[in-house]
């Protein structure tokens, strides 16, 4: 056993990193998949729309520590080797993909069917439609919500931990075990996971309540 001092700090502080870097990743490559999730949701093609419902609830309605053991373990068994980062970043990017192609469908639905008659007025074709005239009005919706689930992301990188990828959480497990003070561990580990997501979700709620105001003075109901 040794004491918790400025080597084991900085260990834990030097794991925020991969932290940051699983987090990015998942949201570039599950948002790029998130996006055609959304896309394949509100085309007109039957078939397409069904698949994609299936993903989303394949990956919704099943904990992302279960996701994370079958990309580790599950691949392993069929004889495709991977590491735990990249393991964790195909089940994070997977999940990542399910919920923001969800709360993307969702803001592109949002936008009021007038626009796409108008657009088809224009003789636009349903893709340009959506490209230059939904798109546009519901990235402004879609905000919000995703800089929310990015917290909710930051947090699930923790239980890449049960997997030895080397995380904030995986660096706490060990230095508490060799230090056994786990309460001094973790809580700089909680502290660094508050630094990390409290400015994101802060950032969320203004977003949130500046979209609800904009709402209001836009509405013509409203006057």
């Amino acid at each position: 056993m040794r004491p918790f001092g400025q080597t084991e700090l900085f260990f834990i502080i030097a794991a925020l990193r991969w932290t940051v870097a699983l987090s990015v990743g998942a949201l570039v490559i599950g948002g790029i998949a998130g996006m055609l999730v959304a896309v394949a949701r509100v085309q007109p093609g039957r078939l397409l729309r069904w698949v994609t419902i299936g993903f989303i609830e394949l990956f919704q309605d099943t904990p992302l520590l279960l996701q994370l053991f079958v990309a580790f373990f599950g691949l392993g068994i069929i004889g495709i080797n991977v590491d735990a980062w990249t393991a964790a970043m195909i089940a994070l990017s997977l999940h990542t993909a399910a919920f923001l192609g969800e709360i993307w469908r969702g803001s592109l639905e949002a936008i009021p069917g007038t626009q796409w008659e108008a657009a088809r007025a224009l003789s636009l074709s349903w893709m340009q439609t959506l490209r230059l005239v939904i798109m546009p009005q519901a990235v402004r919706i879609s905000v919000a919500p995703t800089v929310g689930f990015l917290v909710q992301l930051i947090k699930g990188t923790s239980v890449t931990a049960l997997i030895g990828y080397l995380e904030v959480t995986r660096a706490g497990q060990l230095v508490s075990n060799v230090t056994l003070q786990p309460f001094a561990v973790y809580s700089v580990v909680a502290g660094l996971y508050v630094l990390l997501c409290w400015p994101l979700s802060f950032a969320s709620q203004r977003l949130e309540a500046r979209l609800a105001v904009s709402t209001r003075r836009t509405d013509p109901r409203a006057a």
